[in-house]
């Protein structure tokens, strides 16, 4: 019976890095990033001091959505800051 090869594997060596630290966020990414806090953190209470009147009387209870949303995108913006 034939005897089969013996396979020689070559040492692992790692990826090299991709040049350079990351870049950073333009001037424009922190002021955006707190006015969407700031926006939603005022669009939840402006809703529950008006007891549902406002900001958009028509939506009704999806103003809490509404600023809950803009609230979300401002902190998915603190986690690409550098």
């Amino acid at each position: 019976m034939p005897e089969s090869r013996i396979r020689r594997k070559t040492a692992y060596t790692a990826p090299t890095g991709k040049g350079g630290p990351p870049k950073p966020n333009g001037r424009w990414f922190v002021p955006t990033m707190i006015t969407l806090l700031v926006l939603g953190l005022a669009w939840i209470v402006v809703y529950y001091l008006t007891r549902g009147d406002y900001p958009v009387p028509s939506i009704g209870d999806w103003n809490l959505v509404v600023g809950f949303g803009i609230l979300l995108l401002g902190f998915g913006m603190t986690t690409r800051w550098r």
